[in-house]
């Protein structure tokens, strides 16, 4: 099997941090820190004035293993019975539907958390849930600084507020990236683990087999056909009937229909939409960016010249990138590009714009709360353009031989 041309492991020499980076972070972690601290104490987190729960995206998560654990797993994708449940542990009504359409194999994580009181469980998800995308980012950093890094980012605070799966998503596909060179196995299994958000592994197989990277391609095909045959066996073929019953309505309900607003799609298929762009425009659109990024990636992966980080960071944003469904805390895994992106600054040093293009990133996913547009999708365009930026010169055999990564850890 072909080697890929550098990895995480050999040491390199570690710059200092420059010194507006850490005091960044530490103020970003600080306004998370105090947004959740008003949303607990201003009661639009959890609970409400009068201890009701607040309708967001982790009530159908619950519900769902509520039905699971009821016996009834094949109900937890019919919305009708689904809302039925969530307003039942909510205490009131709400207008719309948090339907559930994950994959049967997600059920087991929603099963286990129904077994705690909804509060309980939403914290201990988010906090639990929080921990490996941690660990990941230290990983990819190389240093301490990469928990500052992670704890800074801004959509941290809005996977939070809303209880959904943006750390586990990005722990997974940071996972994959992190262990690959030494680890495929490992790599492997965190690979096949994404199966639960299949739009996020889209572009994986394609890079593997540029890369020859086989042992991680199997091992994840092996785990993900595991995963269904298990589900299958606990929930039986109803649910998986179910799933793939009520997927096509979930589709023209949000991407069709736009029942979620358009802004809160951070696509190029979100934003077509979002301007008033005609549906099959916004579908020719998305299509064209989705083939220019597979093509580029299956180049930037088989070249044996680009270091492994940017081949990293360019699939980790390549992944935002190809997919039309992504709302604000799927923008998690765009912390995984930029811990890359950190990471090579670190070693190499940072550019001239390299950083204060980082603060228009932040700024960007930090604004959509006020705009209610899709922001993120800029912000996944600029980290983007930084990867572009960086393997330009290895591209055009500017650069002398390889020089590989600090060793992780």
């Amino acid at each position: 099997m072909a080697t890929l041309t550098s990895d995480i492991t050999v040491p390199a020499a570690r710059r200092a941090l420059p010194p507006a980076l850490p005091i960044a972070c530490l103020v970003l972690c600080m306004i998370n820190a105090a947004l959740l601290q008003s949303g607990i104490t201003a009661h639009w987190w959890l609970f409400d004035e009068n201890g009701l729960g607040i309708p967001t995206d982790f009530v159908n998560v619950w519900s769902a293993g509520r039905l699971v654990l009821d016996g009834h797993p094949a109900l937890a994708y019919d919305w009708d019975i689904q809302k039925q449940v969530q307003v039942a542990v909510l205490g009131q009504s709400y207008p719309g539907n948090f339907a559930w359409h994950y994959p049967p194999p997600f059920l087991f994580v929603a099963a286990v958390l129904a077994h705690f009181p909804y509060a309980v469980a939403f914290v201990g998800w988010v906090a639990i849930s929080f921990l490996p995308y941690l660990a990941v980012m230290r990983a990819i950093v190389g240093r301490a600084f990469g928990f500052l890094l992670a704890a800074a980012f801004p959509v941290v605070f809005t996977n939070t507020l809303v209880g959904q799966n943006g750390f586990l998503t990005a722990s997974l596909i940071g996972g994959t990236l992190v262990a690959m060179p030494r680890w495929p196995v490992l790599s492997g299994i965190c690979l096949g683990l994404l199966s639960y958000k299949p739009q996020y592994g889209l572009l994986f197989p394609l890079v593997l087999i540029a890369a020859s990277q086989w042992r991680v391609f199997f091992t994840a095909g092996v785990v993900a056909t595991l995963l269904a045959a298990v589900s299958w066996l606990a929930f039986g073929t109803e649910s998986w009937q179910a799933f793939v019953h009520w997927l096509p309505m979930f589709n023209q309900a949000f991407l069709v229909e736009g029942r979620a607003p358009w802004g809160k799609l951070q696509s190029i298929f979100g934003l077509t939409r979002y301007f008033g762009g005609p549906e099959a425009l916004a579908w020719a659109l998305q299509w064209m960016l989705s083939v220019a990024v597979a093509v580029a990636l299956a180049l930037v992966w088989r070249s044996r010249e680009i270091r492994y980080e940017l081949k990293a960071a360019s699939l980790a944003a390549g992944a935002l990138l190809v997919t039309p469904y992504l709302f604000l805390y799927d923008e998690m895994v765009l912390a995984i590009a930029v811990a890359f992106l950190v990471r090579i600054g670190l070693e190499e040093g940072f550019e001239r714009h390299e950083l204060p293009a980082l603060g228009l990133v932040t700024g960007l996913l930090m604004i959509f709360s006020l705009l209610g547009a899709p922001t993120g999708f800029g912000a996944t365009l600029v980290v983007a353009a930084l990867i572009a930026q960086r393997i330009g010169p290895w591209w055009r055999g500017q650069r002398g031989p390889r020089r590989t990564a600090a060793a992780a850890g």
